[in-house]
This record gives structure tokens, C-alpha cells and sequence, in this order.
């Protein structure tokens, strides 16, 4: 038991912190609860008879759903600022956008749609940097312009019709935006080489024989670092492979 406990732990690296999931989580929680809240303020919800379904009354209460989505709004805001100040004061830049990651996006999605060779990756892809760039952008928008929609109900507050206009009109641009981008955020995964990275938005962690393959250069990084070892790999190998050979011996002896 202690054998198999070792081996896991060898197998596997760390690829999301605590932190890491926290943001992920709070803001995707965050973005969901606004996108079903923003739509029952148009009102989707009555108009298509969402309403009558068995405890979804509660979609077409304009009073509901907006505290609901001031709700959200402040978990969003709130993520986003963190999420920022840690990475500058870790200069964790990791999932940064980087020159020439479009490039590489096109030429990773032609390998995995024809089985061709990768270009070699970082921690992430370079599809992933550039997902998250559209994405960061789009919460940026709908931040600002939500911002500026709740200012125009501040007493004393006077903003023109036209400003309110444009500014309601970028603020559903966004909305339809950040939909496309989970969207394809989720589809992503539709494609087997990405789904190895799942677990580690869960657990933090995925396959090290996965990370050595499709993610080489973060991989020696991490050896240079000397987070990881091959040693350390090779010995927990060799322990399954023991673990393996005693089992076979012990069901031939039967």
C-alpha cells in the first residue's frame, strides 16, 4: 500500500496551486450566475415561459435577479483584482499571452487534428494563453460597462442617453462574447490530447508522463529547478514494476 501511495505521488505533478483553483472556480461561478441573472433582466425568462417550469418562478423577480447579479459582479471583481495583484507579486506570468502564440495556437490544432508533431509547450499552451487573453478581455468589458451601468443609478449621477446606449450595447457585446469563450473554452476538451488536463483543475495535479511529452519545456524547467527528478520517477517505476512482477507470482502459485 505504501508502494502505490509513493508511485502516485511520483507520477503525478503539480500543475494547478490552491490559489490557481480558487480563481478558476470563483470565477467561473462568478460569470455563470451573472450570464443567468443579465438574462433574466431582459427579461428572457418570462417572455419564453422559462417562468412556469417547477422552481424557476424565481428567474422572472427583477428584484431577485439583480441582487443576484450585483452578486456576481462583486465575486468577479473581486477574483479579478486578486487574481492580478498575485500574479505580479509572485510574477507568476505563466498563462501570459507571448509574442507568436497565435502561430503556434494554429500549428497545435493542425497536429492534433492531423496527428502531426507539437511545437513544444510551456505550463500552457500556447491556445490556452491566447484563450485566456480573450477571455480576460471580455470580463475586462463587461466589468467596466457594468460599472458604469451601475453608476447611472447613483443619485446625483446625470450620464446622457447616448453614453448609456452604447454603453448597454457593449456591455450585451461582451455578454456574447464571454458565452463564445467558454463555449470554446469547453470544447477544447472535446479533443482527447486536452483532456489529460482536466484532473488538475480539480485535484492540481496531472499524468507527469503527460507534462514530460506535451508540456517538454516546462517540464525541464522543472528539472532544473529541481522540483522534479528523473531519479525519483525512475524509482517509482521500478516499485510498480515490482509491485507488478509479485502479484503475477503470487497468482501463478495458485
Amino acid at each position: 500500500m505504501v508502494q502505490k501511495t509513493n508511485n502516485s505521488k511520483q507520477s503525478q505533478i503539480l500543475r494547478q496551486s490552491l490559489i490557481n483553483r480558487f480563481v478558476h472556480w470563483t470565477t467561473a461561478l462568478s460569470v455563470i450566475l451573472l450570464i443567468i441573472t443579465g438574462l433574466g433582466q431582459l427579461p428572457l425568462y418570462t417572455r419564453y415561459n422559462v417562468t412556469k417550469l417547477p422552481g424557476a418562478a424565481w428567474l422572472g423577480d427583477y428584484f431577485i435577479t439583480i441582487k443576484l447579479h450585483y452578486l456576481g459582479a462583486l465575486g468577479l471583481i473581486f477574483v479579478a483584482a486578486f487574481h492580478i495583484v498575485y500574479a505580479f507579486a509572485r510574477r507568476e506570468f505563466d498563462i501570459f499571452p507571448r509574442k507568436g502564440d497565435l502561430k503556434e495556437s494554429y500549428q497545435i490544432i493542425k497536429a492534433m487534428l492531423t496527428k502531426g508533431q507539437e511545437p513544444a509547450s510551456d505550463k500552457y499552451l500556447a491556445e490556452q494563453r491566447v484563450a485566456y487573453l480573450f477571455i480576460g478581455l471580455s470580463l475586462i468589458l463587461l466589468i467596466v460597462t457594468g460599472l458604469i451601468k451601475t453608476l447611472k443609478n447613483v443619485p446625483g449621477v446625470d450620464l446622457s442617453h447616448s453614453l448609456l446606449y452604447w454603453n448597454t450595447s457593449l456591455h450585451n457585446i461582451g455578454t456574447g462574447l464571454i458565452i463564445f469563450g467558454i463555449i470554446g473554452h469547453l470544447a477544447a476538451f472535446l479533443l482527447k490530447d486536452n483532456r489529460p488536463l482536466i484532473p488538475g483543475m480539480f485535484t492540481g495535479f496531472i499524468n507527469r508522463e503527460y507534462v514530460k511529452h506535451r508540456h517538454s519545456l516546462w517540464y525541464a524547467k522543472l528539472l532544473n529547478r529541481g522540483e522534479i527528478s528523473e531519479s525519483s520517477l525512475e524509482a517509482a517505476e521500478n516499485l510498480k514494476s515490482d509491485g507488478n512482477d509479485r502479484a503475477n507470482t503470487q497468482t501463478h502459485s495458485f
